[in-house]
């Protein structure tokens, strides 16, 4: 495994010995080991290298004595930035931006997720053609099957793709992805007619949003062949899957798992992936997952809704669900409290919490009524007894009197069966 140093610039921004902790978590998630975090308390970073001086010949010897080849540093580093260390170093200079990229573009399943990590990646190295890091460290982590930043098939280093390629990659990449969002959009489109509700889980990467899905889907009694793929590390899935779920009271509802937020989330990934994250914005109830057993679960909760604000997602209702209440000793669970639950997604009384206060809070325009349906109607009947929560049934000479909780567009269908 490679071998990183880690450094990073404090100048008194906040959550910053959090973002050297993730940075760490990140390089880890990349496959390479991280030996020593090397920190530089200045104002602001140096114009032409970042660091100063004497701590750049600092990282190059703590590198030489760690038997470290890479240095990746908690920002987004300027072209200039990054030639200049790498010059003064002779290590292979990461940012932030280009690690976090590197690890979307190892975890890219779909089509689309592949075009939208790839147009990202395209736009950052736009600006960087001249720096050599980049290009090294593709080849090595290729090797990795992670495939680095480069277009699949091209054969071309980064050193013989001129701007010009580039954009017309970019633009190649782009049309093909507007083709894949008319077929999403045709897609949500039709479950939009269905009328059913839309519930979106969104939040930090790792925080057990696809463990929350798996769950739901096995207490409703869903075939194993739905379930989504889940795993304990950083952005273990970039597809967002959508599932209909039937309760057991006949309400129903479409559940969507999103891609994984992190702090400083590259712009050029938020606006790549807005594709992938238009079922968070168009949904009807917004359930944030949140790690409560992570000591920076605050920032994570201020980070998940900084994206969903840079995404355009406004004024949807949402629940905030603390999981892995499990892991905190002492930590009663599962709880309510307004719209928060504390609960633990390997445990089916917490989902079921999870799913009544799902419900109460979808379904409040939800309506009791008593409805006389003919014999000869059998069809509202079913309609009836397949879409909504029956109450009760007795049965007359003119027909069915069933009382049920209905949804506002079953009422309107069933309104002239309406008993007073």
């Amino acid at each position: 495994m490679d071998r990183a140093i880690l450094a990073g610039i404090n100048s008194g921004q906040e959550n910053f010995e959090y973002t050297m902790s993730e940075l760490g978590a990140l390089t880890e998630a990349s496959e390479i080991e991280p030996e020593l975090s090397i920190i530089q308390k200045l104002d602001k970073p140096v114009a032409a290298s970042y660091f100063g001086k004497g701590k750049l010949v600092e990282l190059k010897e703590a590198a030489l004595a760690k038997d470290a080849e890479m240095l990746i540093v908690n920002d987004e580093l300027t072209p200039t930035q990054l030639r200049n260390i790498e010059d003064q170093t002779g290590l292979i200079v990461i940012d932030r931006t280009a690690l976090i990229l590197q690890i979307f573009a190892r975890r890219a399943r779909s089509r689309v997720a592949k075009l939208q990590v790839e147009i990202a990646a395209l736009q950052y190295r736009l600006p960087r053609l001249r720096t050599s890091s980049l290009n090294r460290f593709d080849q090595q982590t290729a090797g990795g099957g992670g495939g680095g930043f480069t277009s699949r098939g091209s054969g071309e280093t980064q050193m013989e793709l001129n701007r010009r390629t580039i954009q017309n990659q970019i633009n190649h990449l782009r049309h093909q992805l507007k083709e894949v969002e008319q077929e999403e959009l045709t897609k949500r489109h039709a479950r939009d007619r269905s009328g059913l509700k839309t519930v979106a889980l969104v939040g930090y990467t790792n925080a057990g949003k696809s463990t929350t899905m798996n769950g739901l889907l096995r207490l409703t009694g869903q075939n194993e062949d739905k379930q989504v793929f889940e795993k304990n590390m950083l952005f273990a899935t970039l597809d967002t899957s959508v599932r209909k779920i039937q309760f057991a009271d006949n309400k129903e509802v479409l559940l969507s798992d999103t891609v994984g937020f992190v702090s400083q989330l590259p712009h050029q990934l938020v606006e790549a992936f807005k594709t992938t994250l238009a079922e968070a914005a168009q949904a009807d109830l917004l359930v944030q997952v949140v790690d409560v057993s992570d000591p920076h679960a605050k920032e994570m909760v201020a980070t998940t809704e900084k994206t969903l604000h840079e995404i355009g997602v406004k004024g949807i209702p949402m629940i905030y669900a603390f999981n892995k209440a499990d892991l905190e000793p002492g930590l009663r669970y599962p709880e309510i409290a307004g719209d928060q639950l504390t609960f633990s997604a390997r445990d089916d009384a917490s989902l079921e919490m999870l799913i009544k206060l799902i419900k109460d809070t979808l379904f409040a325009d939800f309506q009791t009524q008593t409805y006389l349906i003919p014999f000869s109607q059998g069809k509202y009947l079913e309609q009836l007894n397949s879409k909504a929560t029956v109450l009760k049934t007795d049965y007359t000479a003119e027909g069915t009197l069933i009382t049920a909780e209905v949804s506002p567009q079953l009422a309107g269908i069933l309104s002239r069966f309406v008993q007073d």
